[in-house]
């Protein structure tokens, strides 16, 4: 080996540690996020939303016909919550020691136990396909967001009953709501956002998201009054949440579905299952964001639910079949979920 030759070879080695610190502090800049883990569940059906409850370490997916209820430590299935329907989303009220589920092919809503996961009661709502669905600190009620009906239901908890049905104006998607009565929903097919004072219970404003699509995911920044839409034209639109101003808008992945806002850090997340990334917002100050991070998840990764404690994601993926035939009744069937695919993947990192 020749003089020459050992030190181009150093040179290139040297290159090549450069370029791996360069990586490693664009990693850093760009956040540090990664899938940390996974948990592979399987069994068949599609999914909707998911519900964490940080306090008992459990987490809540929604799954077609039920509800399975998992140990965020290791992934296992704690309980089975049956008989909902066309299941969309799970509400937690710790005070009342109750959950709620939005059962959309029976049009109601399953009350079941925090403690024990047993269901109490189900509760009939006059609207079709409640999708979205919370409970409301400031007036104690539950609120279901009705996507065929166009309308959102009103429930009494405690008494077990339908109380009101507010009109949504167009096709309610994700809501969110502060501890100060206000209510706040996406409006999908208009492109708008509602806001409801609960206690009045009536909507109270409508607002126009300027360059957002079909919006779908929400979170809220109840400190700064900030709103957070994901939109399917890949924006994140950010609204003033007391004057209905958007102060922001910003590039996200293709295919986004759920938003969540962490308090604590400042950071906005949009999981995007086209593409299979989570987009990483930080929120320099309420009117002013940057994109810090594009994490590869996995694609169908749509929807998902942040530990406030942890500050770890969790998201669902699975992978799928080909498609059923068309039928009069079902235009644009859903391809099977393949068996033994469907997972948890856990997202960590970060500042």
């Amino acid at each position: 080996m020749t003089v020459v030759s050992s030190a181009r070879k150093l040179l290139a080695f040297a290159g090549a540690v450069v370029t791996a610190a360069l990586a490693s502090v664009a990693c850093a800049r760009a956040g540090g996020f990664a899938v940390e883990r996974q948990f592979t569940v399987g069994g068949s059906g599609g999914w909707d939303y998911l519900t964490i409850d940080a306090a008992s370490a459990r987490l809540f997916i929604s799954r077609a016909d039920r509800v399975l209820v998992l140990n965020t430590r290791d992934g296992s299935l704690l309980a089975t919550i049956d008989d909902t329907a066309g299941v969309h989303g799970i509400a937690l009220a710790p005070a009342l020691g109750l959950g709620f589920t939005s059962n959309g092919q029976a049009d109601s809503v399953t009350v079941f136990d925090l403690k024990t996961l047993k269901t109490r009661s189900t509760v009939r709502v006059s609207g079709h396909n409640p999708d979205a669905i919370l409970f409301d600190v400031a007036s104690k009620h539950v609120f279901t967001f009705n996507g065929r009906s166009h309308d959102v239901s009103v429930i009494d908890p405690l008494g077990g009953t339908e109380i009101a049905t507010l009109p949504a104006g167009g096709k309610p998607e994700f809501a969110v709501a502060d501890d100060a009565g206000h209510v706040y929903f996406n409006i999908e097919d208009s492109a708008q956002l509602g806001r409801i004072d609960s206690r009045a219970g009536k909507r109270d404003a409508t607002w126009q998201i300027p360059g957002c699509d079909s919006p779908t995911g929400l979170a809220l920044d109840a400190a700064h009054a900030r709103l957070f839409s994901v939109c399917e034209n890949g924006v994140m639109a950010v609204t003033d949440a007391l004057s209905g101003k958007q102060v922001a808008r910003l590039p996200i992945g293709s295919g986004p579905d759920a938003a969540a806002f962490d308090a604590q850090r400042n950071l906005v997340f949009s999981t995007n299952g086209a593409d299979g990334t989570l987009t990483v917002v930080h929120e320099d100050d309420p009117d002013h964001y940057a994109v810090i991070a594009s994490v590869p998840t996995e694609k169908s990764a749509r929807t998902m639910a942040l530990d406030p404690n942890s500050h770890r994601i969790y998201l669902v993926a699975a992978e799928f079949g080909e498609p059923p035939t068309p039928t009069a009744e079902r235009p644009h069937p859903r391809p099977p979920v393949l068996d033994g695919t469907f997972k948890v993947l856990v997202v960590a990192g970060g500042p």
